[in-house]
């Protein structure tokens, strides 16, 4: 175990968990596959409750058969829940990709606009979806807040936050922009691989010396 010495504030620690995990992860990258914004929009929608890896399964055919917004925003829900059945939670998520594609088609002519404000005006849009469109499409700074990154920052002390919205609010305010997509994904990695919710795996965690939850968490 590294020798622990706890830095002064979360906003230390913020900064320092960006370098430690840029040194991780330089490559980080969402593991979604996508051609264009739309279809990382929609693989968004779909990751939900369900693993990258499920959805890039169903996405390929999906996308072949359906490439636009336009195609979406006409297909029937039952063709679409058959499809997405294997992604889980399926009636939720086709009616959330049929009636963004519908708003998109009416509100902004089947484009994905690079704007927060635009964004969660889609119905089945939220700031996490967006965050992710706006930085991996665009690269519009944005810090999506999913479960890892919930769980990261909590951990490691950078606030004491609860609500996902918070928390991005928390680390924006300590981080500088152009870190914050970078940083979410790597956190996102990071969970998966070493921080996971039930057996975290501090002995080979990069952060250890530093984090205030390290060897703490019952296994």
């Amino acid at each position: 175990m590294a020798t622990r010495r706890l830095p002064a504030g979360a906003r230390q620690r913020a900064l320092l968990t960006v370098e430690r995990l840029a040194q991780e992860y330089p490559d980080a990258h969402t593991e979604l596959s996508f051609g264009d914004p739309f279809q990382l929009l929609v693989a968004v929608i779909l990751s939900a409750q369900t693993t990258d890896q499920r959805v890039n399964l169903v996405t390929p055919g999906l996308f072949a058969r359906f490439p636009d917004a336009a195609a979406f925003a006409v297909v029937s829900q039952d063709e679409l829940e058959i499809i997405l059945k294997p992604t889980g939670f399926f009636r939720s998520k086709a009616r959330a990709v049929r009636e963004m594609s519908q708003d998109l088609v009416r509100l902004h002519g089947g484009a994905v606009p690079p704007r927060m404000a635009d964004l969660v005006t889609l119905r089945g849009v939220g700031r996490k979806t967006a965050n992710v469109v706006l930085g991996v499409a665009f690269g519009v700074p944005g810090f999506p807040v999913d479960t890892h990154v919930q769980r990261l920052t909590g951990r490691l002390r950078l606030t004491a936050a609860a609500d996902p919205e918070k928390i991005e609010a928390d680390i924006c305010r300590m981080v500088p922009a152009e870190e914050w997509t970078d940083l979410s994904l790597r956190l996102i990695l990071h969970g998966r691989r070493v921080c996971q919710a039930r057996r975290p795996r501090c002995d080979a965690c990069a952060l250890n010396d530093y984090c205030p939850s390290a060897f703490r968490i019952m296994r």
